[in-house]
């Protein structure tokens, strides 16, 4: 059985998604294509692709804002615009807001073929970041909001005792808090901690 798609090109043309499908199926790769930025959306889940290759200009929601519109959702794949040369400002806006690249129509082959194959190694990388940060803030949500208070204090450097008098509860309960922090976030100290909250940037 062939496996599931995972690249997804939304181009309103008709002509340029039967010739991107072509092209990739005979570089080894699927593609699963989509008239709209309504369709993609309707998917059943986008992060499941490790490639996104929008056309900037479409009809009703362009390439843009669709772009803006997955990154406030959940983990975004790699991102490639389709350009056409008069959008090449609007193209270099998307690079800030996170696209890896853009390549302007009418484009060569194969270096449209070879950025797609790189965000598919990209996209490894992205993910596993993504999933290491989703972790983290699940085990955070976890914690109550006095073990934050206590996790803030001691995070700042201040001793069981100095934490005790600042939220005028006594020293045995700091230590419970501290160490259920500990045990909830998954570390053994607070240098751990630290580091392991580094991850969220």
């Amino acid at each position: 059985m062939p496996s599931d798609p995972r690249i997804a090109l939304v181009d309103d043309d008709a002509a340029v998604r039967d010739a991107l499908k072509w092209l990739f199926a005979s570089r080894g790769h699927q593609l699963a294509t989509f008239e709209s930025a309504a369709a993609l959306l309707a998917d059943r889940d986008v992060s499941r692709f490790a490639c996104l290759v929008l056309d900037l200009r479409m009809p009703g929601m362009g390439g843009m804002e669709l772009f803006q519109t997955l990154t406030a959702r959940a983990y975004t794949p790699p991102t490639v615009f389709l350009t056409g040369h008069g959008d090449v400002p609007q193209a270099v806006a998307a690079l800030k807001h996170g696209a890896v690249d853009f390549i302007e129509k009418p484009f060569d082959d194969n270096a449209l073929v070879s950025l797609v194959e790189q965000c598919l190694l990209l996209d490894t990388e992205r993910r596993q970041t993504w999933e290491t940060r989703r972790q983290i803030e699940r085990r955070l949500a976890e914690l109550t909001p006095r073990e934050k208070e206590v996790m803030a204090l001691f995070l700042d450097g201040k001793l069981n005792k100095q934490i005790a008098d600042s939220l005028d509860i006594s020293m045995k309960t700091v230590e419970v808090h501290r160490a259920r922090v500990l045990e909830k976030m998954g570390v053994k100290s607070a240098v751990e901690l630290a580091n392991l909250l580094k991850e969220l940037g």
